[in-house]
């Protein structure tokens, strides 16, 4: 069994959607934590959209990097470059990964346009976790 954190920088729309599709796509061969270098709330956004392709992120929570430090992760992902440049050192040998995914949280405009923004990274994301576990297990 392997252990996954991903890291973004509020651990409410992208680490969150990387969670539930790295639970997806793992099948049961791999513990999935997300965190953030703060917690922002999981947005609504994105529990709707993921809820929209069948992945169920509702009971999600959002929580600091700080609550894994002793945790033995295999990888770490950061899937923001704000994370990715300020992620605390783990003293472990976790394969580092990173992506810098857009901020669909950032995006302003109409409800529909934000929500096509949540779902277009919802996409890339899904692609990116889904080639993820292909070539790591």
């Amino acid at each position: 069994m392997k252990n996954i954190l991903v890291l973004c920088t509020g651990n409410s729309c992208r680490s969150q959607m990387a969670e539930g599709y790295l639970r997806y796509f793992s099948d049961g061969m791999a513990v999935v934590f997300s965190a953030g270098i703060e917690t922002h709330g999981v947005n609504p956004r994105a529990i709707s959209v993921m809820l929209a392709d069948g992945i169920d992120i509702s009971h999600h929570t959002s929580n600091n990097v700080n609550e894994y430090l002793a945790v033995k992760f295999d990888f770490i992902i950061t899937v923001c470059d704000h994370a990715n440049e300020v992620c605390p050192v783990f003293p472990s040998s976790a394969k580092k990964f990173h992506f810098n995914f857009p901020d669909p949280a950032k995006v302003t405009g109409v409800e529909e346009e934000i929500v096509l923004e949540f779902r277009r990274v919802r996409e890339l994301i899904k692609v990116y976790c889904k080639e993820f576990v292909t070539l790591n297990f």
